[in-house]
């Protein structure tokens, strides 16, 4: 095991030189991941729409709570069958087809749902743009992640994150004063410039050497790098890696089980319970409802949260490279737990009528901490530690399972988070705060630092 951590650390001490030299010109790389990540707006215009439409749809197609609900819930549902498809998408069309797949599920949605006279043609819509979403989720971190030079990996796919929650954001304000259908179409946008601009851009090249073609790996690997960079160093150490990788059985889903991979398989997976089930979804698609309980002007709440959202998911972005990914996981697991605390005792004193005039601001501000604390770290870090971790060959069927618990997690906080409410608005919160907590000691046993190292350097270390 020494023996191998020495040759990776000697393959990879070249590749920092090479980075120096490169650094120039990383212009493919910035508009490769621009492209990629109008696949993460759209995620975010669709995870978004829910919230502000809800009185509006409900209304003009007579919906009763229960069919809305299946509405804004059979997103998350669309989303799974999504994440089971997306890593053998990923590896047989491509990083680049799957994004084409995807966009074209969304599409069809988005005209679903503009067109809907009943619960039907809306429900169907969003199944689509879920399937879309679930398919994003995973193929654009993994994307960025294979075309980024180490330098940058951390703050591009954390880019990811950042256009979810700008899509997010521009849906719940933009939802204020489009009519629903309307809002609809907008979510089209991204789709047309993630279609037209995938044209532009080359091709992971891991995945390209993974398949076999060399020439067009080395072809696209000197587009992201820049003419005049030396990729020899790089273009040597991924091919030994996969080759290496080559020799070992092509993975099932139950091989991710087998020791050798298993340390990492459970850091991915458990990233994305931490993520989930500490009930970012219920807050996110019932904001406006949370704020009207708690006596707060909604549509003043939701623009403060949305706005701050993108602040704090952009910082995120800037630091996840200097700070590292681990200190950004427990700072946000501590924030979750604290926000969780102060809304649990707003809703606790406005249940039992003691100090009323408190109750708003305490929920308000547990609220925006939460949020603040997700986007710090919990939003992006476990996407950007998936797209690290998994070797090439078990990336597919890996992925799919993290992708999947993720999203049949933000199914069923979702999916339970009105009847959670009924049942106890505090404790409601004081059940995600106990989730929470039992994430940072999830992340402090098991999750390593993974800044400054190549995918090659980390994969070797943690599934030795």
């Amino acid at each position: 095991m020494e023996q191998t951590e020495t040759t990776v650390d000697e393959i990879g001490a070249p590749l920092i030189a090479q980075d120096g030299k490169s650094k120039e010109d990383n212009f493919m790389v910035y508009l490769s991941t621009f492209v990629a990540v109008c696949g993460s707006f759209a995620f975010g215009s669709c995870a978004g729409y829910s919230s502000p439409t809800q009185s509006a749809i409900r209304e003009d197609l007579n919906l009763s709570l229960a069919e809305y609900s299946l509405f804004g819930s059979i997103l998350t549902f669309g989303a799974m069958i999504g994440a089971v498809a997306s890593g053998p998408m990923a590896d047989f069309f491509g990083r680049k087809g799957a994004l084409r797949i995807s966009t074209a599920f969304c599409t069809v949605g988005w005209l679903a749902i503009y067109f809907a006279q009943g619960p039907l043609p809306l429900d169907v819509g969003r199944l689509a743009t879920g399937f879309g979403m679930g398919v994003f989720s995973y193929v654009v971190p993994v994307f960025i992640a294979e075309i980024a030079p180490k330098s940058l990996r951390g703050a591009l796919t954390a880019a990811n994150q950042l256009m979810i929650c700008t899509g997010v954001s521009v849906a719940f304000i933009i939802g204020t004063v489009l009519t629903w259908r309307i809002l609809a179409l907008t979510g089209l946008i991204p789709c047309a410039v993630l279609l037209v601009g995938l044209f532009f851009v080359p091709e992971s090249p891991r995945w390209l050497a993974k398949i076999g073609k060399h020439k067009e790996f080395e072809a696209a690997l000197r587009k992201l790098r820049g003419k005049d960079a030396d990729i020899s160093e790089e273009a040597y150490e991924i091919q030994d890696y996969i080759e290496t990788l080559q020799k070992l059985p092509k993975a099932k889903l139950f091989d991710l089980f087998q020791r050798r991979y298993l340390r990492s398989v459970t850091i991915g997976v458990g990233l994305m319970v931490c993520q989930q089930f500490g009930g970012i979804n219920g807050i996110c698609f019932y904001t406006s409802s949370i704020f009207e309980s708690a006596g707060f002007p909604a549509d003043i709440g939701t623009i403060i949260y949305a706005v701050l959202q993108v602040i704090i998911t952009a910082l995120n972005a800037l630091f996840v490279d200097k700070a590292g990914r681990k200190p950004l996981l427990l700072v946000s697991g501590a924030g979750l737990v604290i926000g969780c605390l102060l809304t649990a005792i707003s809703f606790y004193l406005k249940t039992y009528k003691i100090g009323l005039e408190a109750a708003p601001a305490l929920a308000v501000t547990g609220i925006l901490l939460y949020i603040a604390s997700f986007s710090a770290g919990m939003g992006a870090v476990p996407w950007i530690i998936m797209s690290e971790i998994f070797p090439i060959n078990i990336k597919g069927a890996a992925g799919s399972l993290a992708t999947l618990t993720n999203w049949f997690g933000a199914w069923l906080i979702s999916f339970t988070f009105n009847f959670l409410l009924s049942w106890s608005s505090y404790g409601t919160f004081l059940v995600y705060a106990a989730i929470n907590l039992a994430g940072i000691l999830f992340i402090i046993v098991m999750v390593p630092e993974t800044k400054g190292r190549t995918l090659e350097q980390i994969q070797a270390a943690i599934n030795a």
